[in-house]
Formats: C-alpha cells, structure tokens, sequence
C-alpha cells in the first residue's frame, strides 16, 4: 500500500482555482470521498479543504492510477482539465506525503507561519472521513501520528508563542489603513471561528460591533457571548451600505453581498473576505477598498521572518517524527508474523505431546508438565529469533531473508552448543 497527497494552496494555485475546488458543504463533501473510494485504486481517502487549501490524502496500491483517478474527479467538480490542475497540484506518495501531512499539522505550510487554526481543520477533516468511514487504521494512523508531532512541534519552538490566524493578519491589515478604529461600525457575516477571532480582536480594537448570519439563533447567541449587536440576515442588502467595515467568513457556494447591492455613501468603507468560495462579488470602486485572502500575503511574509528560526527547529522534529512513524508501521508489519509463528509452535507442542503420551513414553498424570516443557522449550528457541525480527524489521526484501538465515543458524548452533554441554555434564 501507498501514501499519496494531492495538494492544491496558497502556494500553487490562485484563489479562483481554489474556490473552483472547495468543498464548503458536508454532502459535497460526502459526494467526494464516496467517488474516489468507489476506486479499485484507492482504499482510504480524506479530504480537507479550507480558505488556503485543497488536498485529497489517500492509502492506495498504484500511485498513478490514483493519481489519474483523483484528478479526473476533480477536473469534473471545478470545470478544469486534468492538464490545468497537474499544472498546479503539489503531488506527494509514501514518505513525501506523509512529510506534507506532518508539516501541515505543525503549521508549517499554512499561509500565516504557525496559525493555530489548521490543525484543528485538519482534525475535523479526519474525523469526518473517520466516522463515515471513508478512512480507517491506515491514515488513521497517520493522522494520529501528525497531530502527536504537531503537539510536540508547538511545545518545543515559539511558532505559536504569539498565536495568529488569517482573521488576525485581516484585522492587522484594517488598522494599517484605518488610524482609528474606535467606535467604528463593523458588521460580522458568519458566526464560524473565524468571525469570533475577528470578533474579539475588533471588540478590544473599541469597534461598534454588529453580527449577523443565516441562521438567526446561532447569531443570537453569538451576538449574547460577545456583548456585541445582532441584526437579521433578511436586512443584508441594506445593512452593507450602513457599516464602515464588513468581514465575512461563512460557507456559502456563491457570493452573497453581490455588487448590485452596493449604493453610493458619503464615507469610506473597508470590505475583508475571508472566505472560500468568496462571499463578496468581485468589482472595483473608488469607495470601497475590497481585501480577499491573497490581499493579506504582504503581512503574511513579515510574519514569516520573525519565525524562520522556529520553522528549522520544527522541520527537524518533524524529520525525527517521521523516522519514528514508519519505524512503527514496520513493527505493527512484523507483529502478526511473530505472532502466527508462536501459534504453530504451540499447536506443534500440543500435537507432540498428545503424541508420546498416545504412545505411552510418558505417563498420563504428567501431560500437562510435558506439554508445559515443549512449549517453554519452543519459546525458548524463538525469544532470540523473534527479538532479532522486531529490531531488523525496517529491512526488506534480500537483507531481511539473509537476516533471519543468519538468526536461524545462529539459534541452531546455541542449541546445539547446549545439548552438547548438558550431555558432557
């Protein structure tokens, strides 16, 4: 079996590409992950897609027919040629792929250098390809793995010391235009994690704060926990001319300020999109200055500097992670073969034992000892083998077989040397 990571992000692709491919609704979701384990190329399957990526992790036996398969399922969900998406996919297997996954948990690959927020993304990615069984021990494995390393990555640098997200970096960029921000009015759109870390940042900032959503009781509640205002959804097309500043972050297909909405003010305004697929409509006016994810890249590079020193202690825990993953992948191949070699060596004691004492060499009343006596003997005989396995089971091929000649030929001697010395005595 395989690892193989399809990578689409901030890195490779433009944000319409990005939205193009976004999964922003569970059943799509579902369609997805339902389609590429309908493959015979394909056992276990997770997808994760946020603002700044869309990566499809998989467990198959041929890499390039999944490779192949995948692309065609995502070339027919964005309308662009498996050519057009090659051009711009990262595409990792085995080793390479689980060093992606690993640094993605750490927050290594993020836009924003050590953002907290993509590991739990990554999380309820699994989760949700976990529960529906779209994946099982194998990537569950990996995945358990990623998250053990991005625990120990966040522990032992300062990557995170001074924890950001894209709502930060967003929030960073308005004070950077706007002097003064106190008793600004700000209306919230989305009541996700990305609107309360915009929320909280802008509430200390001394903004007039106003939320609203789709679902009312969700931004009545929203609105409760953050002391801040609730205004219904049905008043969008109004509302988007009342306020200095707008940030949206939800998880509609398509956009919902559109620009036939927008009418002339006397005041600046100060528009953030933080979602993907894009919630505001694209245009240019005067009044308006409209900021997308890609718009914060800027920030983004002045943070990374500051954590370059962080991100090289990072990759080489990672590397040491990586090494102890595959490490543990070899044991767990190793274990059933151990395992099925102690079983037949216990049957073969209790058909030998059965055996002498059918034939009468050893009396009735002391099978049990005599069946006890074979079994430890076999044991005996196997401890050095089987221990030898576990060390040497990294090898493959070749070098394990001469491996275990040797262990073999190595435990007959020590037998022998044994007989021959009790025989002396």
């Amino acid at each position: 079996m395989h690892y193989l990571n399809i990578s689409f992000s901030h890195k490779n692709s433009s944000i319409e590409v990005r939205e193009k491919l976004s999964y922003p609704h569970e059943s799509d979701m579902h369609g997805c992950l339902k389609k590429l384990n309908s493959s015979k190329f394909i056992n276990e399957s997770i997808l994760i897609s946020t603002c700044n990526r869309m990566e499809v992790l998989c467990s198959c036996n041929d890499v390039l027919e999944a490779t192949s398969y995948i692309l065609s399922v995502l070339s027919k969900r964005a309308g662009l040629s498996v050519k057009e998406l090659k051009e711009h996919a990262d595409i990792f297997d085995d080793s390479s792929a689980v060093h992606h996954v690993f640094s993605v948990a750490s927050s290594l690959d993020s836009m924003v250098l050590g953002e907290t927020q993509i590991a739990g993304q990554l999380k309820d990615a699994f989760r949700f390809s976990y529960d529906n069984g779209y994946c099982a021990k194998k990537l569950a494995r990996t995945m358990k793995s990623a998250f053990s390393c991005a625990a120990k990555v966040r522990n032992t640098t300062d990557i995170s010391s001074k924890p950001v997200s894209m709502a930060s970096v967003a929030v960073s960029k308005l004070k950077s235009v706007v002097s003064d921000l106190k008793d600004k009015k700000v209306l919230i759109i989305g009541v996700g994690e990305m609107s309360e870390i915009t929320a909280k940042h802008l509430i200390s900032a001394g903004c007039d704060v106003s939320v609203m959503n789709r679902t009312k009781h969700k931004a009545e509640k929203f609105a409760l926990s953050y002391g801040v205002k609730q205004i219904d959804y049905e008043e969008l097309p109004s509302a988007i001319n009342k306020f200095n500043i707008i940030f949206t972050a939800t998880s509609a297909p398509e956009p919902i300020l559109k620009y036939s909405m927008v009418k002339l003010c006397n005041f600046e305004r100060y528009w953030f999109d933080l979602a993907l697929p894009r919630d505001i409509e694209s245009f240019t006016r005067g009044d308006i200055q409209l900021f997308v994810i890609d718009d914060l890249k800027l920030i983004v590079d002045e943070n990374l500097g500051f954590r370059e020193k962080a991100a090289r202690t990072a990759q080489g825990i990672i590397g040491r992670e990586i090494v102890t993953f595959f490490e543990s992948l070899a044991s767990l191949d190793i274990e059933p073969v151990i395992k099925e070699i102690y079983k037949k060596a216990y049957t073969s004691a209790r058909e030998e034992t059965a055996r002498v004492m059918k034939k009468g060499f050893i009396p009735r009343e002391y099978e049990d000892e005599a069946r006890k006596m074979c079994e430890q003997t076999l044991k005996r005989f196997l401890h050095e083998m089987t221990l030898s396995m576990r060390n040497s089971s990294d090898m493959t091929g070749h070098a394990l077989t001469t491996n275990m000649m040797h262990i073999f030929s190595q435990s007959i001697e020590k037998q022998v040397f044994i007989k021959e010395e009790c025989e002396k005595k």
